[in-house]
């Protein structure tokens, strides 16, 4: 029983197989995904040969089961560990995206704490996915036995892959790898494995003289020799079915846990003279685990750079990838600049040519071709072609910019659509509005949306000039080419083409200072230029 290794190269980690390379993996392929209106989707490539292993795929797993019951107590949360968000999915939806990849007739996910949060989420977001309670936990072997004994894993399956739920930077082309390799060589049990500096925490990789594997043992049932082995075991892996349901049957809990180990299923099968084979993946953080924040950190920086390198590779620009993070779901075209510090969340899709940054959030937001943002919060807006937006400028949702408008320093918008060449330059609040085309708002013009109790619309026509200062009671319209004079509270609806004044008729008190302020450091300066006046009437 010679170990077989098919190792993952780089250019798999970076392309996935089913991505030709001139596509990027992140995106569509996402099982529940909704593209917003406008975004732009990058063709996936439909070829379907694997670059490592140079011929098209000949079959996909008709099971994958994916435990997610651990109760991750060093998390210290009341969310489940599988749930913590880790760049736009939950870890468990980075681990089922990747066994999507495969092609899969199910996914069976093993639930046990936090269930009803965990299965909540798989409804909402993952409705294909199948569930089954552990219950009670007694380990790894007790789940798949549990998982495999279930109605929803009733098929005509001869081999089953197996995940961990808590292992986000796991990627289709290395499961791809390691179920081809299974296929291959009809082993009885194909198991992914790493060689890592620091083995701490993972199950070792036993082997006899002739590096044949003879079984898997837990850290904590290690001996202080097998604990200096580096070779670790990822905990994922491919079996026979009928040959793994036997093994299940004879495991025990005679170890320090006192749980059944999946892992002495691989002991097992060797005993019994079945062939059992490694797969090692050549990028280690592929198989990392998150136990604690500590780890959530470091993976979600791994992803961070993965999804960087991806994005720059299709021809994105990323002045600074380590203050530059992008969730896994949002779209980016060819020749966008994105500055520093920039958060792209959610559904966020960017046309070409577009500049965005520094410092900017986008969270669900569409941007059109050559749009340009500069220091800006943005949440479920859409910014038009050319439209210029910042610094320092706030989009709630429903705000949308058509082509050429410009939102500008300090201007917050809400539920408002800003026409095309239409400008809110500086200072600002435009709420539960609509502006026509080649408008201008003057500088701290306040759109006066909320009586208290309910919100009203204001409608601002074509080539309207707001003056400075001018507050709009909603609900009013204000007609085409039409003016307000600046320091006006407009109440009423103002015609077309007319000048609305509404504000109160100066009046200056003469000598007020003298009066009311004597011998203050106003009264002072006015004296002296009173006294400059009468001089030069003489």
């Amino acid at each position: 029983m010679r170990v077989q290794y098919a190792p993952v190269s780089a250019q798999v980690l970076t392309n996935p197989c089913w991505c030709s390379g001139s596509t990027t993996p992140f995106g569509g392929v996402w099982r529940g995904s909704n593209p917003r209106r406008g975004a732009f989707p990058l063709k996936v490539s439909q070829a379907r040969v694997c670059p490592v292993l140079g011929r098209k795929f000949v079959s996909t797993p008709s099971l994958v089961l994916v435990l997610a019951a651990g109760e991750g107590t060093r998390m210290r949360s009341k969310l489940p560990k599988v749930l913590h968000p880790i760049l736009g999915r939950p870890i468990l939806g980075h681990v089922i995206n990747a066994a999507w990849q495969l092609e899969p007739n199910k996914i069976l996910v093993v639930t046990g704490s936090g269930r009803e949060q965990v299965e909540t989420w798989l409804s909402e977001n993952q409705p294909a996915v199948l569930k089954v309670e552990q219950t009670p936990r007694n380990g790894t072997g007790h789940a798949v036995r549990i998982a495999l004994a279930s109605q929803s894993a009733k098929s005509d399956s001869d081999h089953v892959m197996v995940l961990y739920g808590d292992t986000p930077l796991l990627t289709g082309a290395a499961l791809r790898v390691l179920w081809q390799a299974h296929i291959d060589s009809n082993a009885a049990a194909t198991i992914l494995t790493a060689k890592v500096a620091d083995a701490f925490g993972y199950g070792r990789i036993i082997r006899d003289k002739s590096s044949a594997v003879v079984g898997i043992v837990e850290e904590k049932d290690a001996t202080d020799e097998q604990k200096t082995i580096t070779e670790i075991n990822s905990g994922i892996y491919v079996f026979n079915r009928k040959l793994l349901e036997e093994a299940l049957g004879k495991i025990n809990t005679n170890n320090a846990q006192g749980e059944e180990y999946l892992t002495d299923v691989i002991k097992i099968l060797h005993e019994a003279g079945k062939s059992v084979i490694g797969v090692a993946v050549a990028d280690q953080s592929e198989i990392l685990g998150i136990n604690d924040r500590k780890q959530l950190a470091a993976c979600t920086e791994i992803l961070r750079d993965r999804i960087n390198e991806v994005w720059m590779r299709e021809g994105v620009t990323i002045v600074d990838p380590a203050t530059t993070w992008i969730e896994s779901d949002v779209v980016i075209a060819r020749d966008v600049v994105i500055e520093p510090s920039t958060y792209l969340q959610g559904k966020t899709a960017i046309g070409e040519d577009a500049h965005i940054g520094p410092d900017v959030t986008l969270i669900d937001c569409t941007v059109d071709e050559g749009a340009t943002i500069t220091r800006t919060y943005a949440n479920d807006a859409h910014i038009g072609v050319r439209a210029q937006v910042g610094p320092f400028s706030y989009l709630r949702p429903g705000s949308e910019l058509h082509k050429s408008a410009k939102v500008g320093a300090y201007v917050e918008v809400k539920n408002a659509i800003i026409g095309a060449g239409s400008k809110v330059p500086h200072l600002s609040y435009v709420g539960d509005a609509t502006i026509g085309e080649g408008s201008n708002i003057g500088a701290a013009t306040i759109f006066v949306n909320y009586d208290g109790v309910k919100k009203h619309h204001t409608v601002v026509g074509d080539a309207v000039r707001i003056g400075s200062d001018t507050m709009l009671v909603a609900p009013v319209n204000v007609g085409d080419g039409a003016y307000t004079a600046a320091g006006s509270v407009i109440t009423e609806d103002v015609p077309a083409g007319s000048m609305a004044v509404g504000r109160a008729k100066q009046r200056n008190i003469l000598g007020w200072v003298r009066m009311k302020r004597a011998g203050s450091t106003s009264d002072i300066a006015a004296t002296k230029a009173n006294e400059k006046t009468e001089t030069e009437k003489q």
